[in-house]
């Protein structure tokens, strides 16, 4: 395959300009389909889009000859239908974050691409990005001598009021969980990348602010194989906002946020440094070139099924006691 034809299952707000523009960036790659279900908005997505075919149903957009993989950009309760559908048609598979609402559906999903014979990626983009290879490559390099544990720390006021609409992120049969699973499981991956996979975690799920039934904070205690420790704080029920990666070495500290764009920052007995790591213009873009070289023999991805399956594990290790305490079983 000298260049990758792609196909959106799901036009909604990430692909507007988080992803969707990165598969026509991306060199060797085109997006000549996309799909929703209600034809209108996705006859509307691909003329502001530039995009040849619309569809208003997934499998004719799966079986469509001209479309080479699939983007599964729905809901998380929807990932492993489509994946398991598109593996079926022959189709490589890139499918948005989280996986999957739990490890077993992204089990099935992992079989049912080997069983084709697919890869299958998934859009954990922080592996790729710029701001974090800075990051790793600081770590590395042992500016702040040799790592001995990272915090994190990630917090906001709750999302809407009680009683209000509920969007799908705070709804656990849709999205798996709040937005613990949804934010949190962000830097549960990039840790993974940058420290190895976690042996071991232990912590508590609960909901204080009663805002939804999905559970609003989430505390931590982990391992990597490395031998870093860890801790995590994720309160969506506070009266600050903070969001702040700490990593504590031998020789110094380093501060970053997951999701802000603002200077690292290392502190050493000589002082503080800050780092500039800009956020790249399409935050996609630099994972989706690393699967459009993976799919055209030209390198491979660093976020793939089988990766970001252990993030899933972790997180059904930190909410299997609220999701049993509440009957969430999907």
């Amino acid at each position: 395959m000298d260049t990758v034809r792609w196909g959106i299952i799901g036009v909604g707000d990430v692909t507007e300009r988080k992803s969707g523009p990165g598969f026509q960036q991306a060199d060797r790659s085109e997006l000549v389909a996309v799909m929703r279900r209600d034809g209108g908005k996705a006859a509307e997505y691909a003329r502001r889009h530039q995009v040849p075919r619309w569809y208003d149903d997934a499998d004719q957009l799966i079986n469509d000859p001209e479309v080479d993989a699939v983007y599964v950009a729905t809901p998380p309760d929807s990932h492993a239908d489509y994946t398991v559908r598109a593996a079926a048609a022959g189709k490589p598979v890139y499918v948005e974050k989280p996986m999957a609402r739990t490890a077993q559906e992204c089990l099935r999903m992992i079989d049912a691409c080997d069983a084709s014979g697919v890869p299958l990626f998934v859009a954990y983009y922080r592996r790729a990005m710029p701001r974090f290879h800075t990051i790793k490559d600081l770590l590395d390099s042992g500016r702040i001598g040799q790592v001995r544990s990272v915090s994190v720390r990630n917090q906001q006021a709750a999302q809407l009021p009680a009683g209000a609409t509920l969007p799908w992120r705070v709804r656990p049969e849709i999205s798996g969980g709040g937005l613990f699973v949804d934010l949190g499981s962000h830097a549960l991956d990039v840790l993974d990348w940058m420290f190895g996979p976690i042996t071991s975690c232990s912590g508590v799920a609960v909901n204080r602010g009663s805002a939804y039934p999905a559970e609003d904070l989430v505390t931590a205690v982990f391992s990597f194989d490395s031998g870093v420790e860890g801790v995590g704080l994720w309160n969506y029920d506070a009266a600050d906002h903070i969001d702040e990666i700490e990593v504590i070495g031998s020789a110094g500290t380093l501060r970053s946020s997951c999701f802000g764009q603002e200077p690292v920052r290392i502190t050493t007995r000589d002082g503080e440094d800050r780092v500039e790591a800009p956020y790249p213009e399409i935050v996609q873009l630099p994972l989706i070139q690393k699967v459009v070289d993976s799919l055209t023999g030209r390198g491979e991805s660093p976020s793939t099924g089988r990766s970001a399956l252990r993030t899933a594990q972790v997180i059904d290790e930190l909410l299997a006691g609220y999701r049993r305490s509440h009957g969430f079983t999907y």
